[in-house]
């Protein structure tokens, strides 16, 4: 086999849509045609992973397209979603499937289907430790067929920082899953101290969320701290990086939680809820210290604690900000991420084209 066939969701690359796995799928891509591999993308339409009849026939028409014999690498979110699609050609194609969230997670009810799905394919590549456990321990997949390629970091300047602390940063769609709510009702109870707090991601994937925080910050008065920015540009994203002290993230779950690294890249500290791979994310400096502050999720509590702790004390902020920037010479880039698919690949008896 020579090349491969990348299955992605509709709307990757859309800007008013911005994902972790959106950025990882396009990385994969860059990196592996880098390399010599022959990319044929496919990117399927439709509001994934709650596919319709157009995407479930937009999706069958692009495999059966592919010859047999070919290789697929599909996003898991297209794929997972749709077992009566992707089994069958998976009996004629060499299927991977990349899964940045399992789907059986998020909504138990989906994990007969993931399930299946995962079990006709012939390797699975997950994006964290974390991940690929869950699915051997939920799915009972053979161990050896289930990799890992973390998500890479970019190169980035490390951000100065403030005296006080208080420029607070929140990467995520605002939605119930990223635990805005918990962070809202955090700050509302450190309004004694200085901080500022700018919120990017999208705003749209759940208005009436959205319209809730709203309230809520007005009803508690800190609505003229809080930045309802909306998702940013690759350059106002790392603008917004670069004039931050901290990254905060409440996420209810996380299989990874690149915004993490991304942080970490230009030496932010991190408070975020130890859910899912976000430990693993956060990892830990040359010296064995964090570089970050982990609390449980879904405690505006215990959020609070860790915000007052950060905005209360320049000694720990100081050790925090060594740390992360220790960390920061630690990060895996992205080219390694796209060399580890490529071995998958090529493990299965594929090549690139040289």
């Amino acid at each position: 086999m020579t090349g491969v066939h990348l299955v992605v969701p509709g709307g990757v690359d859309d800007p008013l849509r911005p994902s972790g796995g959106n950025v990882y799928d396009r990385h994969v891509s860059r990196g592996l045609t880098a390399t010599g591999w022959r990319v044929h993308e496919h990117a399927v339409p439709g509001r994934w992973p709650g596919a319709d009849a157009t995407a479930r026939r937009g999706l069958a028409d692009v495999l059966a397209g592919v010859p047999d014999g070919g290789l697929v690498l599909a996003d898991g979110l297209v794929a997972s979603a749709v077992p009566e699609v992707t089994v069958p050609a998976a009996h004629r194609l060499g299927l991977v499937v990349l899964v940045h969230m399992p789907l059986g997670e998020a909504c138990p009810g989906a994990a007969p289907r993931e399930r299946a799905v995962l079990a006709a394919a012939v390797s699975v590549v997950t994006t964290s430790r974390w991940t690929r456990q869950w699915l051997l321990d939920r799915y009972a997949l053979p161990g050896a067929r289930v990799h890992v390629a973390e998500p890479g970091a970019g190169p980035a300047d490390v951000a100065p920082g403030s005296a006080d602390g208080g420029e607070l940063l929140c990467v995520g769609a605002v939605t119930p899953g990223k635990g805005h709510d918990v962070l809202l009702a955090a700050l509302a109870t450190v309004t004694d101290l200085p901080w500022r707090c700018a919120w990017a991601g999208a705003l749209g994937l759940d208005p009436a969320f959205v319209d809730r925080l709203r309230r809520g910050a007005e009803e508690s008065g800190i609505a003229g701290r809080l930045r309802f920015a909306g998702p940013l540009s690759a350059d106002d994203l790392a603008d917004a990086y670069a004039a931050a002290d901290v990254l905060v993230l409440a996420s209810r779950a996380e299989t990874y939680g690149m915004v993490v690294t991304e942080a970490l890249a230009r030496g932010l500290p991190v408070l975020a809820t130890a859910v899912g791979g976000v430990p693993e994310a956060l990892g830990e400096a040359g010296d064995g210290s964090r570089p970050g502050l982990l609390v449980a999720p879904g405690s505006a509590t215990a959020f609070a604690a860790a915000l007052r702790a950060w905005l209360g004390d320049r000694d720990l902020r100081q050790r925090l900000r060594c740390s992360a920037r220790r960390r920061r010479s630690t990060l895996s880039g992205w080219s390694e991420t796209s060399s580890a698919v490529a071995r998958v690949l090529s493990d299965l008896g594929a090549r690139p084209d040289r």
